[in-house]
C-alpha cells in the first residue's frame, strides 16, 4: 500500500544566488514560522559562494527544506522550478536576502482559508542593512484607491488596477490551484521578471483581500551604488509590459482596461528612463522614441487620454527629442537626479498625501530602485 504524502498548507519558494551573508536570517524567518505545516523549496541558482553549503546545513536539521540546483538562469526561472515541485495549498515567494515576520504565514493562510481567497496582499517595509533599522512604506498598498468591500476583484478597481499594488510577489500569498489553472509563470529575464505573474494574477483573481499589517521585510543597503547601468536589462520592463498585454488579450479583458494599461505603460516607461544611468540611458531613450511608445499603443492617444499630465508632457518632449540628459552626449554616467525625478513625479501626480507621507514615499521609491537593480 502506497502512503500518500500529506499536502502542506504552504509552499515557500526561495530563489538563492550568492547571499551567504543574509541567507541564514532569511531561512530562520521561515523555519521558525508559527505555521509549522509548510515546505520550504530553495532553488540554488548556481551560487559561487557558500550559499549552497548553508542550504545543505539547514536541510540536515529541517526535513521540510527541499534543495533544487539549477544552472544560473535568474530568479524568474528559479521560481518556476520551485513551482513545478510545490505541493502546498498556497504559495509564498521570498527573496533570499529578505525575511518574514514569524507569524506571517499563519496570518496570511488563515485569511486565505477563511475567506477562500485567490490571494491576499499584506504590507511590507524596508530593512536598512547598514543601520539595522526598519523604514516604513506607504505606496505598496494604496489604501486611497482600494474599494470599500473587503473581498474584491479587478472589476472593482479597473481604473487603478496597476497602481494599487506593486508588481512583485513576496508581499502576497497565492492559492496554488489558482496559479496552476491560470498558468501563472515568471519570465526568465534578469529584472522585472515577476511583473507578469503578479499582474496576471491580479486580473484573473475573483477573490482578493488586503491585510493592513507589516509581515515582510525587504533588505536594502543605503551604502550600495546607485549608478549601475543595467546594460543587459534595460529592455526587461518593456518585455514584461508586452507579455502582460498579451495575457490581457488572451483573457478577453484588454479592451476593458486598455486605458489603465496604457497609462501604466507610459508611467513605467518613464520611471525606467528617469532612473537609469550610463550608456543604457541613450539606448532606452532612443528605443522609446522609435519603437517602444508606438508598440505599447501610447502614440495613438492625445493628452486627454492620460491621467498624469506631467508624464504626458515628458513623453511629448521625448518624441520631439527635447528631453536630453548629460549622458546622452558623452560616455560618463548620467548626472540625472534620481531624487529630483521622483520629487517631480510626486508633484505632477498631485498626490494628496501629507508632507510626512510624501517624504517617505519619495524615500521609499528611491530605495526600491536601488534594491531592484543592485542584484
Amino acid at each position: 500500500m502506497v502512503m500518500k504524502l500529506k499536502r502542506p498548507k504552504v509552499s515557500v519558494i526561495i530563489p538563492v544566488y550568492n547571499v551567504e551573508n543574509y541567507l541564514r536570517k532569511c531561512l530562520d524567518s521561515v523555519i521558525n514560522q508559527t505555521l509549522n505545516d509548510i515546505e520550504i523549496i530553495c532553488v540554488n541558482d548556481e551560487s559561487t559562494d557558500c550559499s549552497l553549503n548553508i542550504l545543505q546545513e539547514y536541510a540536515v536539521q529541517d526535513s521540510r527544506i527541499i534543495i533544487i540546483n539549477q544552472k544560473n538562469s535568474g530568479a524568474g526561472a528559479a521560481r518556476n522550478a520551485g513551482l513545478k515541485v510545490a505541493r502546498g495549498e498556497y504559495l509564498s515567494f521570498l527573496d533570499s536576502d529578505d525575511f518574514f515576520e514569524l507569524n506571517m504565514l499563519e496570518k496570511a493562510y488563515e485569511a486565505c482559508s477563511t475567506y477562500n481567497l485567490d490571494f491576499v496582499v499584506f504590507r511590507s517595509d524596508f530593512y536598512d542593512n547598514d543601520t539595522n533599522t526598519f523604514i516604513p512604506q506607504y505606496d505598496t498598498i494604496r489604501k486611497d484607491l482600494l474599494p470599500r468591500k473587503k473581498i474584491f476583484s479587478y472589476k472593482d478597481i479597473k481604473k487603478d488596477i496597476f497602481n494599487i499594488f506593486v508588481g512583485w510577489v513576496w508581499d502576497k500569498l497565492y492559492r496554488r490551484e489558482f496559479a496552476i489553472s491560470n498558468n501563472l509563470l515568471f519570465q526568465a529575464q534578469r529584472t522585472t521578471n515577476d511583473l507578469l505573474f503578479a499582474f496576471t494574477a491580479l486580473v484573473k483573481a475573483k477573490r482578493i483581500m488586503v491585510m493592513d499589517e507589516v509581515l515582510a521585510h525587504h533588505r536594502i543597503s543605503l551604502q550600495s551604488s546607485l549608478s549601475r547601468t543595467r546594460e543587459q536589462s534595460w529592455r526587461c520592463f518593456y518585455n514584461a509590459l508586452l507579455a502582460l498585454r498579451e495575457e490581457l488579450k488572451k483573457a478577453g479583458i484588454y479592451e476593458e482596461i486598455e486605458q489603465s494599461y496604457i497609462n501604466y505603460a507610459l508611467h513605467f516607461s518613464l520611471w525606467n528612463l528617469n532612473t537609469i544611468t550610463g550608456s543604457a540611458y541613450k539606448k532606452l531613450y532612443d528605443s522609446l522614441r522609435t519603437e517602444f511608445f508606438q508598440e505599447l499603443g501610447i502614440t495613438r492617444h492625445d493628452r486627454n487620454y492620460f491621467w498624469n499630465k506631467g508624464e504626458y508632457e515628458q513623453y511629448l518632449k521625448i518624441m520631439k527629442n527635447e528631453c536630453v540628459s548629460d549622458n546622452s552626449r558623452n560616455d560618463e554616467p548620467a548626472k540625472y537626479s534620481i531624487i529630483g525625478a521622483f520629487l517631480k513625479s510626486l508633484i505632477n501626480n498631485g498626490l494628496k498625501y501629507t508632507l510626512f507621507k510624501a517624504k517617505y514615499e519619495l524615500f521609499n521609491r528611491w530605495i526600491k530602485l536601488r534594491k531592484s537593480f543592485s542584484q
